[in-house]
């Protein structure tokens, strides 16, 4: 379980990024962060993972978090296999090496992601999405009962997109709690139980059917946003349309 109590994080006094959000992530359920660029999402999901220490506040995990960054590259040419590895650190400990089992436990991260193909390829030859494929499989490795994702959609096309929302529903439905920042209003609509709004007029939390409604969500980007429903497998959600070359007056 994750909790965050009135938690607020700024650069100054002066100049707050966000303040007073209060949720919590129980097992088997998502809470999806929204907002604006600049808004504060990459913050608030980082000081929840404990990447970040809030300036007041509380943060209370019951057990590790496996944290999912966007997918930026990098510099060293370590293997798919070995990012994913990576995430064995804290079974492993300092000083030693991965053995057996969490060889084993990274090549099944791997193929629930479904990049075990790829785990001899060099992470930074991998496309955008296909390393944040291996990214989302490392946290999967840490055998946290937790997941963190930093806009887990970044960099993948459509089909992709389809896989990772499939992947975290199935997490969810074994238990796994989640914390995710998009800004895919219609991924929160489809996967998450609660939302957090980052906005201009601080930060609201609720129930995602409840909060992303067309009136918030117009309020929230700057744009008219109607949301449709459709039906998934029996299940009715909805989706978002947005008229592309409309700006409200005043939006940022």
């Amino acid at each position: 379980m994750l909790e965050l109590d009135g938690v607020g994080f700024g650069y100054s006094r002066q100049a707050w990024v966000f303040r007073d959000v209060t949720f919590r992530v129980l097992p088997g359920t998502a809470t999806a962060v929204l907002g604006p660029n600049g808004s504060g999402k990459t913050t608030l999901v980082r000081c929840a993972a404990g990447l970040l220490e809030p300036a007041e506040g509380t943060v209370r995990r019951a057990d590790g978090a496996g944290y999912v960054p966007q997918a930026h590259g990098s510099a060293f040419g370590y293997s798919a296999l070995d990012m994913v590895l990576m995430g064995r650190a804290r079974q492993v400990g300092i000083f030693r090496t991965p053995g057996a089992a969490d060889r084993a436990a990274a090549l099944d991260a791997m193929e629930k992601v479904g990049v075990e193909g790829l785990r001899n390829r060099r992470f930074p030859t991998l496309s955008g999405g296909e390393q944040q494929l291996v990214l989302i499989a490392r946290a999967i490795a840490t055998g946290c009962p937790m997941l963190v994702l930093d806009e887990p959609a970044t960099g993948l096309d459509l089909k992709n997109q389809v896989r990772v929302l499939s992947l975290l529903r199935g997490l969810m439905a074994d238990g796994m709690a989640m914390l995710l920042s998009t800004h895919h209003p219609d991924h929160a609509l489809s996967l998450a139980d609660s939302a957090v709004l980052l906005g201009r007029g601080g930060a609201k939390t609720g129930p995602a059917e409840e909060l992303l409604t067309d009136a918030a969500l117009t309020a929230l980007y700057g744009v008219p946003v109607r949301t449709l429903p459709y039906s998934d497998g029996g299940t009715t959600r909805r989706t978002v349309v947005v008229p592309f070359g409309e700006v409200l007056p005043g939006a940022s």
